[in-house]
């Protein structure tokens, strides 16, 4: 019996731990916008929003990369709540840095410290969606050499810390140059993935999603309707090859990386993206789709910018702004505080009463003040008037509210809660409201009302 109960608990702890390895929710499995783009400097936001947000779009996608020397939990807050803001959802690279033309080899003893500063960030949406590093088939970007093996450890690693620290952290492995061959300098993309997986057959358990460059090939020049390895449709021959390669998991797919090489002559990628988006990039597996990239003006990749030196942007972002979008549901975890409610103690039987309470939002979501209302007893007040237009999180604020003292004397605890479009958003807070008849009031004393009422009379 012991035996059997032991088997029993067992089953249930490795259940519960494998069913937790996953993200929170399937980003398609709401309302989801999968236009984005891939942007360089933050200062970028605001345009990336116009663009990604437009035609009855909203909630975007933005990918921004962030290197070790970039750990600045302030700064990286505010561009959060920028983007927030603006209802963007950042899509984080994670990089080294530069040492010359390569990329230096992530360190394993760093991970702790990536994890520490990610998690001190309130992120914008539930899922915290993180891309483990860049084309690691390049020997440019692992410190100058190739080394498959070596990566997959450094993904299950930071993957595993990830989710230890978070369920809420959607893991991304980095995404490959497919178009790469067997050289002294890069790994073809099938070798480098089949060394990965013999290092670690289980290295899928804690990835979540698959980031894919899918550059139109040739020379960043392939059509707009290309099939396979090296087109617009890169992400749907990977599938087919972790799939052979024994991966069963099914992986949403996030383009962090496509477009056009254009060198200035950019008359076609208009129709070019527009048919991509509309044809290529349509498949329901793909959750996310940002075009490298928003701004660069300097060597090498002012060739892909949608914005020119002169400071004005190409027709084809107007182009893509006019492609109609979704208007994104992404979950947002909504919570709060009431830390402190102010009434005045003693009112007359069945009178209206006005009182103050003191919220803070503790979650993700910016609360708009039409949304909100307290509850007194779980019963609606009569009247809610926030002092604030919007509440941002980490913020407080103050919310007058009337409402109706109890028919009959006597001295009750009542609870008060703040809910966000009729949900719960704080736990119960509790006050004293103390209510006499007139007559009372009329014949006893200020006190002499108070003390009969704490003395049982």
């Amino acid at each position: 019996m012991r035996i059997l109960y032991f088997l029993i608990v067992l089953f249930f702890l490795l259940f519960v731990f494998t069913t937790k390895t996953y993200a929170v929710y399937d980003p398609v499995s709401v309302p989801n916008n999968r236009f984005g783009i891939h942007i360089i400097d933050p200062v970028d936001l605001e345009d990336a929003a116009k663009l990604v947000n437009s035609s009855s779009g909203d909630w975007g996608y933005v990918t921004l990369v962030i290197t070790q020397t970039q750990r600045d939990s302030k700064r990286w807050q505010e561009v959060f709540d920028r983007a927030r803001r603006l209802h963007i959802i950042p899509i984080l690279r994670i990089a080294t840095k530069p040492l010359g033309d390569i990329w230096e080899k992530p360190s394993f003893g760093d991970i702790d410290g990536w994890v520490n500063f990610l998690n001190s960030l309130n992120w914008v949406s539930k899922n915290r969606y993180v891309v483990i590093g860049n084309e690691p088939n390049h020997a440019k970007e692992w410190g100058g050499e190739i080394n498959p093996e070596e990566y997959a450890g450094y993904l299950d690693e930071f993957a595993s810390k990830l989710k230890r620290a978070s369920f809420d952290y959607y893991v991304l492995p980095a995404g490959f140059d497919a178009s790469a061959t067997n050289s002294k300098e890069t790994m073809d993309e099938v070798s480098f993935l089949r060394k990965m997986l013999s290092e670690n057959p289980e290295l899928f358990v804690n990835i979540d999603g698959w980031a894919s460059h899918s550059y139109p090939n040739p020379a960043f020049s392939g059509p707009e309707n290309g099939f396979g390895r090296g087109s617009v449709r890169t992400y749907d021959w990977e599938l087919s090859i972790l799939k052979a390669l024994g991966v069963s998991k099914e992986l949403p797919v996030f383009i962090t990386e496509t477009g056009w090489a254009h060198n200035g002559n950019t008359d076609k990628l208009g129709l070019k993206f527009s048919f991509a988006y509309e044809n290529a990039w349509n498949d329901k597996r793909v959750v996310a789709v940002t075009p490298f990239v928003l701004s660069y003006s300097e060597a090498p990749f002012e060739t892909f910018s949608w914005k020119a030196k002169g400071g004005n942007y190409y027709g084809f972002y107007s182009d893509v702004q006019k492609l109609v979008k979704t208007k994104g549901e992404p979950m947002q975890e909504d919570k709060g505080g009431i830390i402190a409610v102010f009434v005045s103690p003693i009112h007359i039987v069945d009178s209206s009463f006005t009182g103050v309470a003191l919220v803070k939002n503790d979650g993700q979501a910016i609360w708009p003040k039409d949304e909100l209302s307290l509850s007194l007893d779980g019963v609606s007040t009569i009247k809610t008037e926030p002092s604030f237009a919007f509440l941002e999180p980490k913020s407080l604020g103050l919310i007058t509210f009337t409402a109706q003292a109890p028919q009959e004397s006597g001295l009750r605890t009542k609870s008060l809660t703040l809910t966000r479009l009729d949900k719960p958003v704080t736990q119960a807070s509790f006050f004293q409201l103390l209510t006499v008849s007139p007559l009372r009031m009329k014949t006893d004393s200020f006190f002499d009302t108070i003390l009969r009422f704490f003395s049982g009379l």
